[in-house]
């Protein structure tokens, strides 16, 4: 028997760009994850299916609206979705697709009132470092981005060169330059494609490029 759309897309699990919500209780929460799907690569939310795939069904309408209101009123700018409703043993699934955003950072409020971004590594919301934040600044700078090949510069490509990565805090003490400076170059080497982000063990890395080719 063909498989349904819905029915494959559950068979994946949760991804980069798919997360399962048993239910909605909380719109500051699942702000969180509208905006980590809008600043990576987009995604789509599963509600009324648990962790382990295995379909609850959505209880009421209260959750789409809660949906709403998350994207609405507790996320900056506004996120745009679209609404999908599948049937699978008589148990609705709601399908949240939300398309990445070409205005970057999105932020979601949280419950101290702070606005904060958030990106989607894995299966996990990942809060953005200032890295990230500066990338974001600077592509959508009408200036472009000029790289000076001066010692720090040499110092980061050659020891990339070598190892696997580095994180921020290594570069600024072992180059000997501020961690404002540190931050700006790393920029815009990610900027022009010679960088890339490295997330492990819960931490932001950096390396080159072309490792990923």
């Amino acid at each position: 028997m063909k498989k349904s759309y819905i029915t494959k897309r559950i068979e994946e699990g949760e991804h980069d760009q798919q997360d399962f919500k048993f239910a909605i209780n909380d719109s500051r929460k699942i702000a969180r994850s509208l905006v980590a799907f809008a600043n990576t690569k987009g995604g789509r939310l599963l509600i009324g299916v648990k962790d382990n795939g295995k379909i609850a069904g959505v209880r009421t309408d209260e959750e789409y609206h809660m949906i709403e209101a998350a994207a609405q009123l507790y996320c900056k700018p506004e996120i745009a979705f679209e609404r999908r409703d599948w049937t699978i043993d008589k148990r609705k699934v709601l399908e949240i697709i939300i398309p990445e955003s070409t205005n970057k950072p999105c932020l979601a409020q949280n419950n101290e009132g702070k606005w904060k971004a958030y990106v989607r590594i894995d299966d996990e919301n990942v809060l953005a470092n200032v890295v990230m934040l500066q990338v974001w600044k600077k592509q959508k700078s009408t200036k472009g981005v000029k790289i000076k090949y001066s010692n720090a510069e040499k110092f980061l490509l050659s020891f990339l060169n070598q190892n696997k990565n580095i994180s921020l805090n290594q570069f600024y003490k072992q180059a000997s330059i501020s961690r404002y400076r540190a931050v700006n170059i790393i920029a815009d080497l990610i900027v022009v494609g010679l960088l890339d982000f490295d997330f492990q063990d819960n931490k932001f890395f950096y390396k080159l490029k072309n490792e990923n080719i």
